[in-house]
């Protein structure tokens, strides 16, 4: 459930939009920088303060490829898999990710803190293999950085 401070910043950003519904993919974001993913509880309540369904809701909360409906790890690991980054060796980087963490693409690692998941495109195609790890888009990305980066966050 949403704590009282998570209702109050949606229904701001209800306020602020020209329809509440308007406000959907803000507060979808919103419920999830503060839960890591939308569960379903959490999806039926904000959909209640956006005056939508749940159906509604969850229909932009699923066409979304950043907003996550089921569990994450600490850290989402997002590696494209664009024509281009393939070619440069994107899906090496997959398989070598799946081996250090002991995970299969779109899995978490067993202590929580990566999900691995393939992205269509991060636009970074000049820089690729492309990585968008939390926040923080990588690009020329190998495997020893990407050792390196797995490293700081564990």
């Amino acid at each position: 459930m949403l704590t009282a401070e998570l209702r109050t910043e949606i229904s701001a950003l209800a306020a602020h939009a020209p329809t509440s519904r308007a406000a959907c993919i803000d507060a979808l974001k919103l419920v999830q920088a503060r839960l890591r993913y939308v569960d379903d509880a959490a999806l039926a309540e904000t959909a209640r303060l956006l005056d939508m369904s749940a159906a509604e809701l969850d229909e932009v909360a699923t066409f979304y490829n950043l907003i996550f409906r089921r569990p994450v790890g600490k850290t989402v690991l997002l590696l494209c898999n664009s024509i281009t980054c393939w070619m440069l060796g994107a899906d090496k980087l997959s398989a070598h990710v799946c081996a250090r963490l002991g995970i299969k693409p779109g899995g978490t690692s067993a202590d929580g803190r990566f999900t691995l998941l393939p992205i269509v495109c991060l636009g970074h195609c000049d820089h690729a293999p492309a990585l968008l790890a939390g926040e923080t888009l990588h690009g020329d990305v190998t495997m020893a950085g990407l050792d390196a980066m797995i490293s700081v966050q564990e």
